[in-house]
């Protein structure tokens, strides 16, 4: 089989193929699948195997950075699993787009596909010091901030300059994967197409609204809609019915993967204590974390009813349900909001949990558990309930 990689640009695929490769100790050839001239070479499997081994002379590990690029790219991939080269196949990509869209055969049974997305918060403090209690819980308020303002993309978060960074980021994508990758013709509109959305995280789609917005057709927009959801710069969530007939819509929501990026668009980096736009931000970066720890078992999901209550998160796998409420201000003592109670009434979930930084406690209202929570710890309990 082929090992698919795939994720946005610069979270760190290459990298983990490259220390994949070393700790293996084996020689590998690595294909660098933005080349025109590789490009050219990737057109049919069974001439670049000729090729190769005429080049190389023994089989070594195969490894193709951003095969995207390539035309028809998983019709290749699946070429070189169906002549059986008896060598590791290791494949990245930033989007899934063509490996989909372009290829009319499928890699069902040929590969293996693994996600790797922006650093968590959780990854970010994997070096706190061993220190005090309360220096420890300092450090963890400090980087939680930081992590909020400008997400989890490894080189902006160790790099000195994280605006420059996202804006490099932002650039390579709407640039030249908008322009060359995805031959978008107005990739003016895909700029501003981007900016509403981030403008908007959190808010239902409407594609005929921001079609007039943007200048382009409806379809126009829900092509770069696909565009963006298949690069993994944004994800649509769609809400959650449970076979109830309260339900108000099923239109989806878009969220950004990466925090950073959302506020990089709206010109924000600062830190969420001083922002007007704190709920959207932190509901934005909650989504994030939740998307990262969440198994390919579980759905994550929005709920609305029709007088129109709401639960920020539902995580559905099975029977099993936890709603997830967050709350950028601060509480001041335990409450629970009336759309969750209302939520709880109709769906008895086994656990309801409420973000907020300012209380740590516990409830019951019928079968459901309530937990107040810090939003550092929010991923990581809701993980735990997975298990």
């Amino acid at each position: 089989r082929a090992h698919l990689l795939v994720g946005p640009r610069q979270a760190g695929k290459s990298t983990a193929i490259w220390a994949h490769l070393a700790a293996v100790g084996e020689p590998a050839l690595y294909v660098d699948c933005e080349q025109a001239l590789v490009r050219e070479w990737c057109r049919s499997a069974p001439l670049f195997l000729a090729e190769l081994e005429a080049l190389v002379g023994r089989p070594v590990a195969l490894f193709f950075d951003e095969v995207q690029h390539l035309e028809n790219a998983g019709l290749f991939v699946k070429g070189l699993v169906d002549r059986k080269v008896n060598v590791p196949v290791l494949v990245t990509g930033s989007a899934s787009y063509h490996l989909g869209a372009k290829v009319h055969e499928s890699l069902a049974g040929r590969a293996t596909r693994a996600r790797l997305l922006p650093l968590a918060f959780s990854e970010v403090c994997y070096d706190l010091p061993d220190s005090s209690p309360l220096a420890r819980s300092r450090e963890i308020s400090d980087r939680l901030l930081r992590h909020v303002a400008i997400g989890g993309y490894p080189d902006v978060w160790l790099g000195d300059d994280p605006q420059v960074h996202l804006t490099d980021l932002l650039e390579a994508f709407i640039l030249r994967d908008a322009g060359d990758l995805f031959k978008i013709a107005r990739p003016d509109a895909f700029r501003r197409l981007l900016q509403l959305l981030a403008g908007q995280c959190g808010s239902l789609v409407n594609l005929s609204e921001w079609a007039s917005l943007v200048g382009v057709s409806r379809d126009t927009v829900a092509a770069y809609l696909e565009i963006l959801e298949a690069s993994h710069v944004t994800v649509s969530l769609p809400p959650f019915a449970g076979g109830k007939r309260s339900e108000l819509t099923r239109t989806s929501k878009i969220y950004f993967v990466d925090i950073g990026i959302r506020n990089q668009l709206v010109h924000d980096l600062r830190p969420i204590d001083q922002r007007a736009d704190a709920g959207p931000v932190l509901e934005s970066w909650v989504f994030t974390e939740l998307w990262k720890v969440l198994p390919s078992t579980a759905g994550l999901h929005y709920w609305r009813s029709t007088s129109k209550a709401e639960v920020d998160f539902v995580v559905a796998r099975g029977d099993q349900i936890i709603g997830v409420e967050v709350k950028a201000g601060n509480l001041g003592r335990p409450n629970v909001p009336r759309s969750a109670r209302s939520f709880m009434e109709g769906y008895q979930p086994k656990n309801f949990l409420i973000v907020s930084k300012d209380i740590v406690a516990t409830d019951r209202i019928g079968a459901t558990e309530i937990r107040w929570l810090g939003p550092q710890d929010v991923a990581a309990v809701v993980a735990e309930l997975l298990r």
